[in-house]
C-alpha cells in the first residue's frame, strides 16, 4: 500500500521541473506560457529558462553544475540517460528567445511594484536611484570586439570590460532598468537611455558623475525632480539669489560652452541660459565617514514640502545602491560573467537580474507578512534559503501543503535579520592576504614565470 503511494506520488513529480523553481515561481513568471510554439527537445525553451535562472542562483554557477542536476532529475524522474557534455545546454541558451526573458523581467517588476506599500515612498514619490559599475567576461575574441578591454593593459593580459548603468527602486531594492556600453562609454551617456523608464513625479537620486545643468533642465521638462551632489567640476557659473536658512541657498546656473559628448549640440544650445536650483550644505560630524562636507543639488525649490534636513537624510540613503550592486556583484557572482560571446552574456546579465528581482520579492513579502523591515533581512541569507528550500516544493497537485511550506519559508527568511549596526564604519580593504604569484604582464606564449614563487619579489613601481 505504501509502494502504490510512493509510485503514485513518483508519477505526479515527473511534470515537475529539475529544480523546484517551476512550483515557486511558474504562475509568476509564466515561463511556460510565454514560451509558445518549440520543437520537442531535451531542452525546450521552458526547461532551459528554468536551468539558466538556478545557474545564477548556484554558487558556483558553472554549466556543468547545472547540467548534473538535470541529469540527475531526468534519471530518476523519466528514466532517461541524458549526456554529460554540456554542448546542447549551451545551445539551448542560445536559442532562448530573448523576449522571453524581459518578458519575466517586466513580470516580476509589476509583482515587486504590487507588494509595495504607498508608506515606503519619499514624501508621496517614487525615488529612483541611478548608479553604474562595470563587469568582466572571458577574453575571447568575439566579448574582445564588443567590449574592449582597458587601453592601459597590454593585448593578451586583461579582460574584456561592460560598463553598465542601472535604475533602482530606493524602496524596495528592485534592478528596474539597464543600460550597458563599452568602458569608454561614460555613465551619463548611459544614464540618457534609460529616461523613458522613469514616471512624472519621480525623484531621481544619483551622485555627483551626473550631475548636470542638462539633466536637471530635461528631466524637470517631463516633471522629474533630482537631488545630486554637486559635481567638482561646477565651482564656477553659480550666482547666490537667496539664503532660504542655514546651509540652504537658492541658486542661479549658467550653461557652459561645452556642450556635453552625449548631447546633440542643437539641443544644447536650445537649453537656456540660467537655471534656479537648491544647494543645500551638509556638514558630517560623524567619526568613521570619509566626507565631512558635501553639497546637494536639487531641482525641488519648495522649502516647506521638502526640509533641508529632509533632503539631506534622503541623499544620505543613496547609499543603499551601493549595497544593492554589492549583493548582485559579490553575493550572486555577476561581477565575472561567464558565456564566451556577446549574445549569450546579455541573457545571462538580464537572467542575473531576474533572479536578484526574485530575492527581492521574497524579501518584501516576507518582511511585510513578520512586519520587519525588508533591508534588515540578511540577503545572502535569502539566497542560501532558497538554494535548500527549493527541492522540498512539491507540484500543483499537492496546494494546500505547498502553502504551509511557503508560509514556513517565509517566516524563516524574516528571522535572519542583521544586526542594527548605526553608522557603523566599513573600510574598503582586505585582510587576507593574497597568494604572492606572479603577475601575468605579457601574453602566455612569451611570459616565463620565476621559477620558485617564493622568491619572488614584486618590482618598485
Amino acid at each position: 500500500m505504501a509502494w502504490n503511494a510512493l509510485a503514485s506520488a513518483s508519477q505526479r513529480l515527473r511534470n515537475v521541473s529539475p529544480l523546484g523553481l517551476d512550483q515557486m515561481f511558474g504562475k509568476l513568471l509564466s515561463a511556460r506560457a510565454g514560451a509558445g510554439t518549440f520543437r520537442r527537445r531535451i531542452f525546450d525553451p521552458p526547461m532551459t529558462f528554468w536551468l539558466f535562472l538556478w545557474q545564477m542562483l548556484e554558487a558556483h554557477r558553472t554549466c556543468r553544475e547545472v547540467l548534473c542536476k538535470a541529469r540527475a532529475w531526468f534519471c530518476v524522474y523519466q528514466r532517461r540517460f541524458i549526456s554529460a557534455n554540456t554542448s546542447a545546454y549551451c545551445q539551448a541558451r542560445g536559442r532562448l528567445n530573448f523576449s522571453l526573458i524581459l518578458q519575466a523581467h517586466r513580470t516580476i517588476l509589476k509583482r515587486i511594484e504590487g507588494e509595495s506599500h504607498p508608506w515606503a515612498a519619499w514624501c508621496g514619490r517614487r525615488v529612483v536611484v541611478v548608479d553604474g559599475t562595470t563587469l568582466s567576461m572571458p577574453d575571447t575574441p568575439a566579448n574582445q570586439a564588443a567590449y574592449p578591454q582597458s587601453r592601459k593593459q597590454t593585448p593578451g593580459c586583461g579582460f574584456p570590460l561592460m560598463r553598465i548603468v542601472g535604475l533602482f527602486s530606493l524602496a524596495t531594492g528592485a534592478w528596474i532598468a539597464l543600460a550597458k556600453g563599452t568602458l569608454h562609454v561614460h555613465e551619463a551617456t548611459l544614464f540618457r537611455t534609460l529616461w523613458r523608464h522613469l514616471q512624472p513625479r519621480d525623484v531621481v537620486l544619483a551622485d555627483r558623475g551626473f550631475c548636470s545643468l542638462a539633466v536637471f533642465w530635461l528631466l524637470a521638462g517631463k516633471k522629474i525632480d533630482c537631488v545630486m551632489r554637486l559635481n567638482q567640476r561646477r565651482s564656477v557659473g553659480i550666482h547666490l539669489l537667496k539664503r532660504l536658512s542655514r546651509g540652504d541657498h537658492l541658486v542661479e546656473w549658467i550653461r557652459s560652452k561645452i556642450c556635453p559628448s552625449w548631447m546633440d549640440p542643437e539641443v544644447w544650445r536650445s537649453l537656456p541660459q540660467t537655471m534656479r536650483l537648491r544647494h543645500i550644505t551638509v556638514s558630517v560630524t560623524r567619526p568613521g565617514f570619509r566626507t565631512r562636507s558635501l553639497v546637494i543639488a536639487t531641482t525641488l525649490l519648495d522649502t516647506p514640502t521638502y526640509p533641508p534636513q529632509e533632503i539631506a537624510n534622503l541623499y544620505r540613503r543613496r547609499w543603499r545602491v551601493e549595497l544593492f550592486l554589492r549583493d548582485i556583484k559579490i553575493t550572486m557572482g555577476m561581477d565575472i560573467l561567464r558565456c564566451k560571446t556577446p549574445t549569450l552574456i546579455h541573457k545571462e546579465l538580464w537572467m542575473h537580474i531576474i533572479a536578484y528581482n526574485i530575492i527581492r520579492l521574497l524579501l518584501l513579502q516576507a518582511s511585510f507578512r513578520h512586519d520587519v523591515d525588508p533591508f534588515r533581512i540578511s540577503f545572502s541569507g535569502a539566497v542560501s534559503a532558497l538554494r535548500q528550500w527549493v527541492h522540498f516544493f512539491p507540484s500543483r497537485d499537492f496546494p494546500c501543503f505547498s502553502a504551509r511550506l511557503w508560509n514556513a519559508f517565509l517566516r524563516y527568511l524574516a528571522e535572519d535579520t542583521l544586526p542594527y549596526r548605526p553608522d557603523r564604519t566599513e573600510p574598503r580593504a582586505v585582510k587576507r592576504r593574497p597568494k604572492n604569484y606572479q603577475r601575468l604582464t605579457q601574453p602566455r606564449s612569451i611570459f616565463h614565470e620565476a621559477p620558485h614563487r617564493n622568491h619572488y619579489r614584486k618590482p618598485l613601481s
